[in-house]
């Protein structure tokens, strides 16, 4: 019975790049796995069809052949030229595809494990606002693992060393039945090392690392804000079997201001100024992280009016110029009246009562009302 083409075994099209491939056949493999359909005789040959398709037209030689040549291009009981499936290595062609499927550790990809790159680490550093603006230098402690000294990383107890591991012979894999084919994988006993301790070190119990809490100085650069991470390169923790050490990521996290709350580089601040003021018009002081400032209130002040003051912001840290201060004015109703000043007042009440001059939003706003009532 002739062969189905290989493009619509594996339902591609020609021009299918490798990662549709492997894709294509990984979704046909993880179905149709023998070990998926015990006894399924059907499903079985289909497997082995899409494998073969797999083995092909993922080796771009095979591949160049059979679009040129079909089927006897590849197959060599016609004189093809590949190997073809009959021959295949089959931990090469499925060890990447199926390292998920297996639980990981494909023939290509597996290796004998070695030396690991340390973890990197993360330390929430919390400043207030004025050391983030400022910039600043602080200590901190972190706990972390280090290289065991006794042993000098190793694991093994000083004047002894590790032996080949029996189960891998020290090669770090072993091969493992899958079905009707077989893969390699990490070795279990040594975990992809080749090698176990039989005399482990007393301090570190043979790991080769123990924790301990160093000191370390952060220079703060002027400008960060909460987010803003401070590598410092090598301060991670140490890697396992000589491998380099982590890297230590310091995040900044800004405390909430009694007064200022910050935007990027642009400050806020409410200013409560007095009935009288916000009438009469004055000049209050109001602070700024580079100290007081006078602030010009012009009469007529009403609340929620904002003034800038240019460059009383933050620079920040990436470069750029500062940003500004916006100070909005809340107006506080006067509490706590004498009989005098309430008599004042009532005097200022009548005096103003039936001009709207004096209040125009309050002219405006009940205008507003009168017509949405009319409205309806």
């Amino acid at each position: 019975m002739s062969k189905r083409d290989f493009y619509e075994v594996l339902g591609v099209e020609r021009g299918a790049g490798a990662d549709d491939l492997k894709k294509a056949y990984r979704r046909l493999a993880m179905k149709l796995h023998p070990d998926r359909n015990p006894g399924d005789k059907e499903s079985e040959d289909k497997f082995k069809e899409a494998a073969e398709a797999y083995e092909v037209l993922s080796d771009p030689s095979k591949r160049a052949a059979y679009d040129q040549y079909g089927h006897a291009g590849v197959d060599q009981s016609m004189g093809g030229g590949g190997a073809g499936f009959g021959g295949a290595n089959f931990s090469d062609i499925f060890g990447d595809v199926f390292s998920d499927f297996f639980g990981g550790g494909g023939g290509r990809g597996g290796g004998r494990g070695g030396a690991q790159r340390g973890s990197d680490l993360r330390y929430t550093l919390e400043l207030n606002l004025e050391e983030a603006v400022r910039g600043t230098t602080v200590s901190i402690r972190v706990p972390t693992l280090v290289n065991c000294a006794p042993c000098d990383g190793s694991g093994a107890k000083k004047g002894s060393t590790p032996s080949t591991c029996p189960t891998c012979g020290g090669i770090g894999q072993v091969r493992m039945q899958q079905g009707f084919f077989s893969v390699q994988q990490t070795c279990p006993r040594c975990h992809g090392q080749g090698k176990i301790i039989t005399d482990p070190c007393g301090s570190c119990n043979g790991e080769g690392r123990v924790e301990e809490y160093k000191t370390l100085s952060v220079k703060v650069p002027a400008g960060v804000d909460t987010g803003d991470r401070i590598r410092l390169s090598g301060e991670g923790e140490a890697g396992a079997h000589g491998g380099p050490t982590g890297d230590l990521y310091v995040v900044i996290s800004v405390r909430e201001h009694a007064i200022f709350q910050r935007d990027g580089k642009h400050l806020y601040c409410e200013v409560p100024i007095s009935y009288t003021e916000a009438a009469l018009g004055g000049e209050l002081e109001v602070p700024t992280l580079d100290g007081r400032v006078k602030l010009k209130i012009p009469e007529g002040t009403q609340t929620g009016k904002q003034f800038r003051l240019r460059g009383k912001g933050v620079a920040p840290v990436r470069g750029g110029g500062a940003g500004d201060l916006l100070c909005r004015v809340a107006v506080e109703t006067p509490v706590n009246l004498s009989r005098r000043q309430r008599e004042l007042l009532e005097e200022l009440r009548d005096s103003l009562e039936g001009d709207s001059s004096h209040s125009p939003k309050a002219s405006g706003w009940f205008e507003g009302v009168k017509r949405f009532f009319g409205d309806l």
